[in-house]
């Protein structure tokens, strides 16, 4: 059962997140204000609904905290099937938006289970691993947990490429983690390279991504990468002000969402940006450190687990923003606009924050 006694929590980790959470919401304002008033009259629009999933999420990764982390080792593989069947419902059942079907609406409530899935898949994979430990020098061993991963992982790419590509790569980071044998990851890699070439193949928009990555000028849909980058530019080292942003006003689409790092770097300059990015780091950093020090294995994977989520996701977002890679649409954690993603992070910052405390 829940432990809900006082506990020591890595307080650095405690201090990066909420100063990234508090820094989200008065960009989050700052960036989604002209389209809350144009859209929906109300200019608080995006904060209110962002702040209510922030309060539910700091409750949950609370709770989650006080829990004893090996607590949820039974529940790791009904977590999973229950990641399998939510993303089956979304190819079934999921709402459509901007040409994404990711959402399963209840009610009211409307929810990204792929969001879900990166939490179950940490903790599906830190059970298998563990319970495999002995036989983790066999590529066969490293094999069959892989392929334990594909199904969601498939589910997932099938209307979410970029979280596919987060799953697969916090599962690589694991099973590289635990295996003591490094030069058969060569195999993988080159599986894994396979394996995206055919979800590439297999949608002719992804295909034609690549192609407004490479002359975003030559697209009508690479309007949106052009005005991130003009909005990125035009920041210089200091930035035009908080709130002072221009390329927000309609220019860069839902600039609220997956775009946001550019009005960062607009409002900011290259200092402020830097400074989010130093935040970004630090909690890597303290990642490591709790994995490091972790009383287990399980637990140490969790550790990596979520660094690996939080390194991989950060990098593309920030890849995709400045166009070094075709975007593929994915948040910039704590920051973007998402109220399943801020519930369902803060909920894996429980996680670790219950093995920093042992």
């Amino acid at each position: 059962m829940p432990d809900l006694k006082k506990k020591s929590y890595d307080h650095t980790l405690l201090v990066t997140l909420f100063l990234i959470m508090i820094i989200g919401l008065v960009i989050l304002y700052s960036t989604s204000a002209y389209n809350g008033e144009v859209k929906f009259h109300d200019s608080f629009y995006y904060l209110k609904k962002q702040l209510f999933a922030t309060g539910l999420g700091v409750v949950a990764m609370f709770v989650m905290a006080g829990t004893d982390y090996h607590f949820w080792k039974k529940f790791a593989i009904p977590a999973y099937l229950g990641a399998i069947l939510l993303s089956i419902a979304v190819v079934l059942f999921g709402d459509e938006y901007n040409g994404s079907k990711r959402w399963l609406s209840l009610g009211p409530f409307s929810f990204q289970p792929s969001e879900y899935a990166k939490v179950a898949v940490i903790l599906f994979l830190a059970y298998l691993v563990t319970r495999n430990v002995e036989k983790m020098s066999s590529i066969w061993t490293m094999l069959r947990i892989m392929l334990c991963v594909l199904p969601v992982v498939g589910l997932v790419g099938a209307s979410n490429l970029s979280t596919a590509i987060i799953i697969l790569g916090i599962a690589a980071v694991l099973i590289f983690v635990a295996s003591p044998r490094y030069a058969q990851f060569i195999w993988m890699g080159v599986l894994g390279c396979g394996f995206m070439a055919v979800f590439l193949a297999l949608e002719s928009y992804r295909l034609e991504r690549i192609a407004i990555w490479r002359n975003p000028e030559q697209y009508e849909k690479g309007y949106q990468t052009l005005q991130g980058l003009y909005a990125i530019g035009s920041g210089g080292l200091f930035g035009r002000g908080l709130g002072e942003s221009i390329q927000k006003l309609g220019f860069v689409p839902e600039a609220q969402n997956d775009m946001i790092f550019s009005i960062i770097c607009e409002e900011l300059g290259l200092v402020g940006a830097g400074f989010v990015l130093i935040l970004f780091l630090v909690l890597i950093w303290r990642f490591f450190v709790i994995a490091t020090h972790a009383e287990d294995l399980f637990g140490a994977l969790i550790g990596t687990g979520a660094m690996a989520h939080m390194m991989i996701q950060v990098i593309l977002n920030i890849s995709v923003v400045t166009n070094t890679i075709p975007n593929t649409g994915i948040t910039l954690p704590f920051i973007s606009y998402g109220g399943t993603s801020v519930v369902f992070l803060l909920l894996e910052m429980g996680l670790v924050l219950s093995v920093s405390a042992g």
